[in-house]
């Protein structure tokens, strides 16, 4: 019989792109995009959108592939990633590590000539804070680990933002709090529909720690918490009408889909809440984009 971590064929180029994660990184990756749009008030120009896009996907892409690598031994024992190129070995471990070495000073120096040092150090943090912070220290450890872990993933809105104004407002940073209370109400839905995977692995995901109903509970506090922060650049005026009726709308569904998951936590609503919360964060995004194009 050959061992899981006996490579059986030759590694292909795709085997490299499907390791960074595509179908993962492209709603970050939009949030990134959509940002720019925001914080200049329309196009940001071709250039450096274009480098912003390139160099943000390289800096996630690189994330994953440390995590894919950090990861193999619980991802053999997991029916949704045993065939990850980490784990069959048809990629190495050291040339998966030289790649995702590559991807990461590539994004880099990248985003610090094409755009400016802080989008390069603000991409270079959330790619740290992913792997150090939750894969490596949180992961395994705490039930938590997706609320403080998963800050990485709302770095992309501070590098786009800073990719087209040079720094940070405090504006940008309540984009990042949106997608940081965010997080938890789309992953925890997740966590609920693959718990026996995290469970046979020994990984402290909520539902395995306190059950399906306390998550539920938990991503209805994450839910309103969400809501909460999305409305808060409406208060500061930076954005207007357009927004508010779409974010209230978006964030009422969100909500009451969050209710049906307390009343059920069967995989078909916590699949249904998954899946809203996508394009909750894909359209909350694109109406921000659109209601600052319009008076700015």
């Amino acid at each position: 019989m050959t061992s899981p971590l006996t490579p059986t064929q030759t590694a292909t180029w795709r085997d490299y792109f499907w390791m960074t994660k595509p179908r993962v990184i492209s709603l970050l990756l939009f949030t990134t995009l959509t940002t720019m749009f925001v914080a200049a008030g329309g196009w940001p120009g071709l250039g450096l959108f274009a480098v912003t896009f390139i160099g943000g996907y390289m800096a996630a892409g690189s994330a994953n592939v440390f995590n894919m690598v950090i990861d193999r031994d619980i991802d053999a024992r997991m029916r949704r990633t045993a065939k990850r190129p980490t784990v069959t070995a048809k990629v190495s471990t050291l040339d998966a590590l030289l790649f995702a070495g590559a991807l990461m000073i590539g994004s880099f120096l990248l985003l610090c000539l094409g755009a400016n040092l802080a989008t390069a150090l603000l991409a270079m943090a959330g790619l740290g804070w992913y792997v150090v912070v939750y894969t490596l220290y949180m992961k395994r450890r705490y039930w938590s680990n997706i609320v403080i872990g998963g800050a990485a993933g709302a770095f992309p809105p501070l590098v786009g933002w800073a990719a087209v104004t040079g720094d940070v407002s405090l504006f940008g940073w309540y984009l990042f709090l949106i997608i940081f209370f965010w997080t938890p109400v789309h992953f925890w839905a997740l966590a609920i529909m693959i718990k026996d995977d995290y469970a046979a692995v020994g990984v402290p995901m909520l539902p395995v720690v306190r059950g399906n109903q306390e998550t539920a509970y938990q991503i209805g506090l994450y839910a309103i918490l969400t809501m909460v922060v999305s409305l808060v650049p409406v208060l500061m005026g930076e954005l207007r009408v357009f927004y508010l009726v779409c974010a209230v709308l978006l964030n009422a569904l969100m909500l009451l889909r969050s209710l049906q998951l307390c009343k059920s936590q069967e995989r078909p609503v916590a699949v249904s809440l998954y899946k809203y919360s996508m394009l909750y964060l894909a359209l909350l995004f694109i109406a921000m984009a659109v209601d600052r194009a319009t008076w700015m």
